[in-house]
């Protein structure tokens, strides 16, 4: 499985009466595949899964596999589980719902903190009875486990583990060594948007990025000019999506994403579910004028 380009981690739309917006999650799916997103990511951190019913979390995976089905792209699908086995289940009960064609979002083991020895053990045998291959999640400021390049080498070498959304929180060393010499068969997913542009400089296959909801063919754009070599387009380009970026995330994610979304009338309304809070005016309509800026 190759893993590339841009994904676009969908949020989840709510109606006015707080009941998940399931016409209108289709309608976005769609216009961020129309737009060039190389594949959706259902029940990411950014479509709030914590917060869905078990019967929500279906419905939102059923749209997004429809969606990429129809669009020939890729659709990866979070799998959530507070140890090995339960996230075995959760797999199992993916592989029974979507194509075989998908890929799973595995976070690192969280709060438990097992230590790489037992990070790698956790994959592995993941890998031995997932119906689906396997992208590690990498967000140590969630769980509060780091891990080396060594063990992210260990991690790609198991049969099944295609890749990694790597979410650090920046551009580290473990990034550079990794990025210096990938495994073969492995994709580097940068999950920083502030940081796509170094990232593909230095050789990402891509990102799973919550704010290219809001410009979408020009987060396209840059990883097709980095990939092209045009430095000069893709650094000019970089800055200003850099910008949006970090705008997007002037709240705790997707409150800002979802607010500009539903002032440009995507989706129905900017809500988001406790204990999130919606984002303030001033976020969002600093993220909505670089939005708007973006075709000037």
């Amino acid at each position: 499985m190759e893993l590339k380009g841009i994904h676009v981690p969908l949020v989840t739309p709510f109606a006015a009466d707080g009941s998940v917006a399931l016409d209108a999650l289709e309608k976005l799916a769609h216009e961020l595949l129309d737009a060039g997103a190389a594949g959706l990511v259902a029940l990411g951190t950014t479509g709030e899964p914590a917060a869905l019913t078990a019967a929500e979390r279906d419905a939102v995976v059923d749209i997004a596999a429809a969606a990429c089905a129809a669009r020939g792209a890729r659709l990866i699908v979070g799998a959530h589980g507070g140890d090995t086995r339960a996230t075995a289940e959760s797999l199992a009960a993916l592989g029974a719902r979507v194509p075989q064609a998908a890929a799973a979002l595995v976070t690192v083991p969280s709060f438990v903190r097992p230590g790489e020895a037992g990070t790698v053990a956790h994959f592995r045998a993941l890998a031995v009875s997932s119906p689906l291959p396997l992208v590690v999640y990498h967000i140590p400021y969630r769980t509060g486990q780091q891990l080396s390049a060594a063990a992210l080498r260990e991690l790609a070498a198991i049969d099944g583990v295609v890749g990694v959304k790597y979410a650090t929180g920046g551009l580290d060393q473990t990034a550079a060594e990794l990025l210096a010499d990938t495994p073969e068969g492995f994709a580097f997913l940068t999950g920083e948007d502030a940081f796509l542009a170094p990232m593909l400089a230095l050789g990402a296959a891509g990102g799973i990025l919550a704010s290219a909801h809001l410009a979408t063919g020009r987060f396209v754009e840059l990883a097709q000019a980095w990939e092209a070599g045009d430095v000069e387009r893709a650094r000019a380009l970089g800055h200003r999506l850099t910008g949006l970026a970090v705008a997007a995330f002037a709240a705790p994610n997707p409150a800002v994403t979802k607010g500009v979304l539903h002032a440009l009338g995507r989706i129905p309304t900017p809500d988001v579910r406790l204990p999130l809070l919606p984002a303030g005016a001033a976020e969002v309509d600093a993220a909505l004028a670089l939005v708007n800026g973006l075709d000037h």
